[in-house]
């Protein structure tokens, strides 16, 4: 069996934890401790993030899409093959490392996406995007940490709270979506969606097409 090769390492925004990339042949991991965060052949849930908010954005003239964290890029290609050439899709990276993976080690996966006219990549935290306009994007595209039990940075807690939903339901366009990727259920995030104000769906997707862990997507419309 090929072994796992070490290619860099990043410290997450606290300091207190490091972040691992990692590649066995053609096949690449981001690692927190023991825990992996993403491999390059599990993307369907993150893929889905991106499919199922266009189907339900059909119709939409540029629509202005903002994808919290970039990854390994899965959720960012799938927008720019589901979302049509008037789209203008921005995305944010806490991690700076994770965009240099991604123009590096992982540039082959990435495919040249990040150069696509319709995108712009943000090393900001993507809280601060959101809380910076009021009515202003059609979708918000969080596939940031775990979920809302996140592992990698408390804080980005505030995202998924009950202020950090009435931010991003004050950012969105009226029929806007918020879509939230998370590891596994969570009736409390459920919960405050639906207070905050959030017409809500709650899918669960594989991992791996019709394989693999289940996955949850949120994808919340604002009235």
């Amino acid at each position: 069996m090929i072994p796992w090769v070490q290619l860099d390492s990043a410290r997450t925004p606290d300091g207190a934890q490091e972040l691992r990339l990692k590649r066995r042949g053609a096949e690449f991991s981001i690692m927190l401790g023991t825990n992996e965060l993403m491999n390059s052949r599990l993307s369907g849930s993150e893929e889905a993030l991106a499919t199922l908010s266009c189907q339900r954005l059909a119709g939409r003239l540029r629509p202005n899409i903002l994808i919290g964290g970039l990854g390994m890029g899965f959720t960012l290609r799938a927008a720019l093959a589901a979302f049509g050439a008037d789209a203008a899709i921005t995305v944010a990276e806490l991690v700076p490392a994770v965009v240099a993976w991604a123009r590096g080690p992982m540039s082959e996966i990435f495919a040249g996406c990040l150069d696509d006219p319709r995108v712009a990549i943000r090393e900001a935290d993507v809280g601060q995007l959101i809380g910076a306009g009021k009515a202003a994007w059609d979708a918000i595209l969080l596939d940031v940490d775990n979920g809302p039990e996140g592992i990698v940075h408390k804080g980005n807690d505030r995202l998924y709270n009950a202020a950090g939903l009435a931010t991003a339901l004050a950012a969105l366009k009226p029929g806007g979506l918020l879509a939230v990727w998370s590891q596994g259920p969570d009736s409390g995030f459920t919960r405050r969606l639906k207070q905050a104000g959030f017409a809500v769906e709650e899918i669960n997707v594989r991992a791996r097409a019709k394989r693999g862990a289940r996955h949850v997507i949120w994808i919340a419309a604002k009235p």
